[in-house]
């Protein structure tokens, strides 16, 4: 559970008391909002409906398929009421079935466009990409289990025993599909990038094909951390 003052913290930031005016490392720096925000957008008044309007649409826009869950848990600033709400009132969407990871369907709705969006979507690459603990594709962790079949939870706040996988663990992505995940660390003193530990998913065989595109994303993902080395801690 969050502590109060940072339950009171976000309570003073989603009501525009506060706004976030920087960020040093880890750490947060609220201020008062007209310090950080200009006055013209400050006295930009909109109506609950119309910030509920906005907020929905550009969820959806965002997911291009969603359920009303999906929808309000993408700003986490709308609840599931105003969401139906939303969509009983509004027009242009369309009911949809998409099928999960586990080959059950469930009802979802889209925009009216959905069929003209699917079919300018460009192939997945077959490269296998690192990605970060935040990427927009894998936080909703509910829509992460039920498209794609991964439980995936960022675990630095857990306790060291109490792990199931490490502080920092990236999901892998090859094409359309989730085959594994990677504990690293940057050691920027001795200029590496330590793998700490891996895990395939489950019913995914790593060939040698996919180690050589595992290396490769390595490599690359060191020259960002500005480190020149990839080391493994052990062997898999």
């Amino acid at each position: 559970a969050r502590p109060p003052h940072k339950l009171a913290l976000d309570y003073m930031w989603h009501v525009g008391e506060l706004a976030t005016s920087h960020r040093k490392n880890f750490s947060k720096f609220y201020d008062l909002s007209e310090h950080v925000i200009p006055a013209h957008l400050r006295d930009d008044d909109r109506s609950d409906r119309e910030q509920i309007n906005y907020l929905c649409h550009q969820a959806l826009d965002r997911l291009g398929f969603a359920s009303e869950g999906d929808v309000a848990r993408f700003w986490e600033a709308v609840s599931i009421s105003e969401v139906k709400l939303w969509r009983e009132r509004e027009r242009g969407f369309v009911p949809v079935e998409v099928e999960g990871a586990d080959g059950e369907w469930t009802k979802a709705f889209a925009p009216a466009d959905i069929e003209q969006r699917c079919a300018i979507v460009p192939a997945p690459t077959s490269r296998l990409r690192i990605l970060n603990p935040f990427d927009p594709v894998i936080r909703d962790r509910k829509r992460l289990m039920r498209l794609f079949g991964m439980e995936y939870r960022i675990e630095i706040f857990v306790p060291a025993a109490k792990r199931r996988w490490g502080y920092y663990v990236f999901p892998l992505l090859e094409g359309d599909r989730f085959v594994g995940r990677v504990d690293l660390k940057a050691d920027r003193k001795a200029g590496q990038l330590l793998v700490q530990n891996f895990w395939p998913e489950p019913k995914v065989q790593w060939t040698p094909s996919r180690w050589v595109k595992l290396d490769a994303e390595l490599v690359r993902l060191a020259r960002l951390a500005e480190v020149t080395d990839v080391v493994w801690a052990k062997s898999f």
